[in-house]
Order: structure tokens, then sequence, then C-alpha cells
């Protein structure tokens, strides 16, 4: 048997400043970190040492996600202006 669901049109994706978006998340993951390192001994004591390594974690995270992004916007704002100029576009 089979659901009844509803058939919509996907929203369009929302875009924004995304590249600005996840650095300033990186930024803040790496500050995170580097205010948790003081107290490494408290959090060790505390066996709550996965605090820190999660901030270090998902900075390093971000710089991978800054890189992607970046390559991402780049791609769209290439495929746009070659859109414009009637030239085929090509996947890379």
């Amino acid at each position: 048997m089979t659901k009844w669901t509803p058939k919509h049109e996907a929203p369009e994706p929302l875009e924004g400043p995304v590249v600005a978006t996840i650095t300033g998340g990186t930024i803040v993951w790496f500050v995170l970190f580097l205010v948790q390192l003081p107290f490494y001994g408290w959090f060790a004591d505390h066996d709550r040492l996965w605090w820190v390594w999660t901030c270090l974690a998902g900075g390093g995270l971000g710089l991978i996600g800054i890189w992607y992004v970046r390559k991402r916007d780049a791609a769209i704002k290439r495929a746009a202006a070659q859109g414009e100029q009637g030239e085929p576009v090509r996947a890379e």
C-alpha cells in the first residue's frame, strides 16, 4: 500500500553569502578550541576532553567546507558567465 503524499514542486534553493557563513562558523569553532585550551586539565579531570577535540574537529571540517563552497561558488559564476556568452557549459 502506498502512502498518500501531496506532490509539490521543490522550492528554489536559498542562496546567500555561503562562503562568509562557512568562514564565520569555522572561525567560531577555532575560537572555541582556543578558549578551552587553558582549561585542558579541568576537562581531563571531568572526562570532558571530547569538548576540546570536537571544537578542533569542527574547525578542521570547516576548512574543508570553505574550500568546497569557494570551488562551488566559482563554478556557479563560471557557468553563469558562459551561459550569458552563449558558450556550452562544460562539466568538470
